[in-house]
């Protein structure tokens, strides 16, 4: 089974190094030269060499693979996938990104669906740092798929000695656990930056995970989805190390810094749609909420703190 992987940032070129065979695109000519004269992305890789198996380009045509990796940021994903479809509708699409798009408030699998309905999706999530992944440290990923055949197949063709999948069929619990995650890991950022110590952090991380139950069940998830790698994996990965940008957004966010612009974080948009999602079903996401206002600037750090411990005494 031939691969490809849309998107050369992180990610992307961290899976072409795991995979070591691969068809690498890019979106523009001159990040593809650069990568092609350097044989490493020196911008969000640098020191990991490209296998020589990994072919980079930014030429549409040169992706002929059956299967293509998607490592699209999730608000450009509907969009990537609309002026392309005619060249990916009949192929397999992996999503790599975590995330509900702000508009459709559906995840990455959702939006290939949606947007391609005759693509075979299936979706790539789990506790993981691109640097890890690339200089071949033992990571676990999820890989979620409806169909167990494709699955399996997408299974044994995507696993590598040191990075090992795990099948599940709950697409909607993977993607979920994926996106909510990133909030959480933004809401711990802003408690570690504001100075509220670690005890606030394994609440927040705590409480936090039971709105992503919350929801993620609402929609139709498998409890044990969330408890495994996509779920609880992801979020103490990201909630505890500045190597995930939505934790680092966050501490910019409780130090009152201003944040590289250049950096996607995921969380942010996901925070406005879960927030929305959240009210649009009644269900109750305090956490969340309270992230949307202090990134849309409704609310101020202290007065989003002093929201959530004034909350009425209940039981877990």
């Amino acid at each position: 089974m031939s691969v490809a992987i849309l998107g050369a940032g992180a990610f992307g070129t961290a899976l072409a190094c795991a995979l070591g065979d691969a068809t690498l695109w890019c979106r523009d000519a001159a990040q593809a030269d650069a990568l092609n004269a350097a044989r490493e992305n020196r911008q969000r890789l640098p020191g990991v060499p490209l296998p020589e198996g990994v072919h980079v380009t930014s030429d549409m045509s040169d992706v002929t693979a059956g299967t293509v990796l998607l490592a699209i940021p999730m608000q450009a994903t509907r969009g990537f996938l609309a002026t392309h479809a005619m060249q990916l509708a009949p192929r397999v699409l992996v999503a790599c990104s975590k995330g509900i798009d702000l508009e459709t408030l559906i995840g990455p699998v959702g939006v290939i669906r949606a947007t391609l309905p005759d693509a075979r999706a299936a979706l790539l999530t789990g506790p993981s740092f691109a640097d890890d992944i690339a200089r071949g440290l033992p990571t676990a990923l999820t890989l979620a798929c409806t169909d167990e055949a494709l699955g399996t197949q997408l299974q044994e063709r995507l696993a590598t000695p040191n990075l090992r999948l795990y099948r599940n069929s709950d697409v909607t619990g993977a993607e979920l656990g994926g996106a909510l995650k990133n909030v959480i890991a933004i809401a711990a950022g802003i408690v570690i930056g504001a100075g509220m110590g670690e005890s606030a952090r394994a609440a927040l991380m705590a409480r936090g995970y039971a709105e992503m139950q919350r929801l993620a069940l609402d929609l139709g998830a498998e409890p044990v989805t969330l408890a495994g790698l996509s779920g609880l994996g992801d979020l103490i990965l990201t909630c505890g190390s500045e190597k995930s940008r939505n934790f680092r957004y966050g501490l910019a966010l409780g130090r009152s810094e201003a944040f590289d612009s250049a950096t996607t974080v995921e969380g942010a948009a996901t925070a406005r749609a879960v927030a929305r999602l959240a009210r649009e079903r009644g269900i109750d996401m305090p956490i969340t909420r309270m992230v949307a206002a202090l990134i849309e600037g409704y609310l101020t750090l202290t007065e989003a703190r002093d929201a959530l411990l004034a909350r009425p005494l209940t039981d877990e």
